[in-house]
């Protein structure tokens, strides 16, 4: 059990997050955790938003991942997300001065639409819908494993290849094994093995990356 904290700690607003990443350091040097120099940046923001440290075992990044979500945001790469509520999080004015946009198609009339005739999920359908668009695009899912699933078929058929996906989804039917079959396409990904993630860890990830190469305001 972790010792109770009995007194405030005072910190000026500009330098709550500040102290929030030393704090992360420090407890991460007690549990005797030394994270890889090329992705700590990514998974410390991770647990910044989410206060779980079980993520400094769980993220797992592909080889080349940080290379090349940097140098896709870089060049103007949009983000395609699978719940408005990642949408709100991404940090839009480092994308964009960064020559991006954010997305996210599951309140589109069509994709409702097209799902309701299928029998798929919407988000199913909008991962469809974003392999039309016509740019690189990083896929940053959060909640929905079927998104995930539909970007496996395309792949596995040849239909459409992803720039770079991040696959969080949290839950318990079909998270982990969409999860472990992004990982074995070959597409360059940040995957959070097992049950945790959500569209909270999905944004705080894509930031992560976009204040690496972005000037932040």
């Amino acid at each position: 059990m972790s010792e109770r904290k009995t007194e405030i700690e005072y910190v000026l607003p500009g330098e709550i997050e500040k102290r929030s990443f030393e704090i992360i350091g420090e407890e991460l040097l007690s549990r005797g955790i030394i994270l890889p120099k090329e992705t700590e940046f990514v998974t410390k923001r991770v647990i910044h938003a989410s206060a779980d440290f079980e993520y400094a075992d769980t993220l797992m990044f592909s080889e080349h991942a940080i290379e090349t979500a940097q140098r896709l945001l870089l060049n103007g790469a949009d983000i395609v997300t699978d719940t408005n509520m990642a949408l709100s999080g991404v940090h839009k004015k480092t994308l964009e001065k960064l020559g991006g946009q954010v997305h996210c198609f599951m309140a589109d009339g069509e994709i409702a639409r097209i799902a309701k005739e299928s029998g798929e999920t919407r988000a199913y359908v909008s991962m469809r819908k974003a392999s039309e668009m016509k740019k690189d695009v990083i896929f940053a899912i959060g909640n929905a494993p079927t998104a995930l699933i539909s970007l496996y078929e395309m792949i596995q058929s040849g239909e459409y290849k992803p720039a770079f996906v991040i696959g969080v989804p949290v839950g318990f039917v079909n998270v982990e094994v969409s999860k472990e079959m992004i990982m074995d396409t070959g597409v360059e990904y940040i995957v959070n093995r097992g049950r945790k993630g959500g569209s909270t860890i999905a944004a705080a990830i894509c930031n992560a990356l976009l204040y690496s190469v972005g000037e932040r305001d």
